[in-house]
């Protein structure tokens, strides 16, 4: 199996030594670069193409929400995993919304942050466990039950919630991205969501977010 390339942005150098540290002290992952602030993180992206990007959501020059934004843009072939001290859901619903993949607490990186890099590598959507339990607590969803959509609108809803773009969907599928969207417009109709977040948490009630 090849090597995840991640890269690493967060301002703090303590805290950027410490994620520097668990990635080279992984085999199967391999470092391609650091930054300090998220306009060098853009460009070190932009240059390296990492499998995956671990950035830090309050960074100078250019922030977590914008970093998100301009590599789902520029970049959409590359993960991002947000590391963050914020644990308020509304920072979790603005990140998804972003595109990003993975989002972290800082206080759980020591043991977590391995295992959230190969989550998100292998196409899931990786939620801190202290993060997924207020989405399911908080998740006032509207309801239309899971039956009412057919095989292929739920197989679509289903990729999506873990984080998969339609692009990425219409490849597991072999559908056409065209094909794909359809069936997620006629998903999130059905149950009546209206956002990226509200399929996450909608996924996360039916245990979507479990899936491998």
């Amino acid at each position: 199996m090849s090597e995840i390339r991640v890269a690493l942005a967060d301002d703090h150098p303590i805290v950027l030594a410490g994620l520097k540290a668990l990635v080279e002290s992984t085999p199967d992952m391999s470092l391609v670069g650091e930054a300090v602030d998220g306009q060098a993180a853009l460009e070190l992206i932009r240059q390296t193409l990492p499998d995956v990007a671990v950035i830090d959501v309050s960074m100078p020059k250019l922030n977590g929400f914008g970093l998100a934004k301009a590599v789902a843009e520029q970049c959409p072939e590359v993960r991002v995993l947000v590391l963050t001290v914020h644990e308020d859901r509304a920072y979790l619903d603005q990140l998804l919304q972003c595109g990003v993949r993975g989002y972290l607490l800082k206080r759980s990186a020591a043991e977590d942050l391995i295992h959230a890099v190969r989550a998100v590598m292998a196409g899931g959507l990786y939620v801190d466990p202290a993060m997924a339990s207020k989405l399911l607590s908080a998740a006032k969803t509207p309801g239309a039950a899971t039956s009412e959509l057919s095989s292929r609108e739920e197989a679509v809803l289903r990729l999506t919630a873990r984080g998969f773009s339609s692009k990425e969907a219409a490849a597991k599928l072999l559908l056409s991205i065209k094909t794909v969207e359809t069936y997620k417009a006629r998903g999130v109709e059905k149950l009546g969501l209206h956002s990226r977040a509200e399929i996450v948490r909608y996924g996360a009630r039916h245990g979507w977010l479990d899936e491998t």
